[in-house]
């Protein structure tokens, strides 16, 4: 019987085409993200080893099994490599010649490292469950925010009671849920918390950001018909744009049609706010948000989309202060 051989990432990183389908980033980001993810991982190590000196030591600090995967390169390459494509933990333990059981343990330990990485190098987007008057003051940096929600498909929940609260009429399946604020360069801005799929986008909207508050003052906002109320719900309406809404068949109006007025403008509203479709295409570039969650550990959903969406900001430079 053959053993499998891990990658060899030496190799791999002469081959930008190669290194990109592997993990979704060139070479280039590949090295910048690693500059920073050395340190990040001693810290971590120098934590770990702080931990462990209030107990009895039995051998030099320094001692004990290395990891599994080896030089940083290897680590960064693994976790990165597990985002892009979503592997079963069989199928990363094979390819990273590793146990299924030291497969699920290095996801759980550099997945935290990761997102310490990119919040040095500050590509990660801003949290809606952060201080208010910091995503006020980012949103009218920009000239243009644009709002939408994505879904992602779940396992179907077990339990009668979380089947209803995950299950999306939209979608039509079991899903959870993400509010996405980006820019017209397509940055990712703003991310919502992870919801269950049945929420419907606006009320989560409402939730997260709170009416009361003048967010669009200084700042035009675009979003889909799925938010129809916001004009009404929010200050300064008239920065905000939504598309017509086509109206309701009826005896009166059997035939009922926009005008070519508002046609136009449903075309000048939908040019600009599809960017924020782009941008979160982009995100999902990394397949372990388009393919169904295995995962059973809850904060992973959240974890997931965080760090991905850090790697499409990094991917494009951009920096979200």
């Amino acid at each position: 019987m053959t053993t499998a051989h891990a990658i060899n990432v030496s190799e791999v990183l002469k081959d930008d085409r190669q290194l990109r389908s592997l993990i979704g980033l060139g070479r280039d980001e590949f090295e910048k993200l690693l500059n920073e993810f050395i340190p990040c991982l001693k810290e971590n190590q120098s934590k770990n080893r702080k931990g462990k000196l209030k107990k009895r030591r039995q051998r030099k600090i320094g001692g004990g099994r290395k990891s599994a995967l080896g030089l940083p390169e290897n680590q960064l390459l693994f976790i990165l490599f597990y985002l892009k494509s979503y592997p079963t933990y069989d199928v990363l333990a094979f390819t990273f010649n590793i146990s299924r059981g030291c497969a699920f343990e290095s996801v759980q330990r550099l997945l935290p490292i990761l997102k310490h990485t990119q919040k040095n190098l500050k590509v990660l987007p801003k949290r809606t469950t952060d201080d208010p008057q910091e995503l006020l003051q980012l949103i009218e940096s920009v000239d243009h925010v644009l709002i939408d929600a994505t879904e992602r498909p779940i396992q179907r929940p077990q339990k009668p009671a979380r089947q209803k609260k995950h299950y999306s009429g939209k979608k039509g399946f079991h899903t959870v849920k993400n509010t996405a604020v980006s820019d017209t360069d397509k940055r990712i801005l703003i991310l919502g918390e992870t919801v269950p799929g049945s929420q419907h986008d606006y009320s989560l909207f409402k939730e997260e950001f709170d009416p009361k508050v003048d967010w669009f003052a200084a700042t035009e906002a675009s979003t889909d018909l799925g938010y129809q109320g916001i004009k009404t719900d929010y200050l300064s309406p008239e920065h905000i744009h939504i598309p017509h809404k086509k109206p309701r068949k009826s005896k009166q109006n059997p035939d009922p049609q926009l005008t070519r007025q508002q046609k136009r403008e449903n075309r000048r509203i939908g040019r600009v706010r599809v960017l924020v479709e782009h941008a979160i295409g982009g995100m999902k570039v990394f397949r372990v948000l388009t393919i169904r969650l295995r995962n059973h550990l809850k904060h992973l959903a959240d974890d997931f989309i965080f760090a991905a969406a850090g790697l499409w900001n990094l991917k494009n430079s951009f920096v979200v202060q």
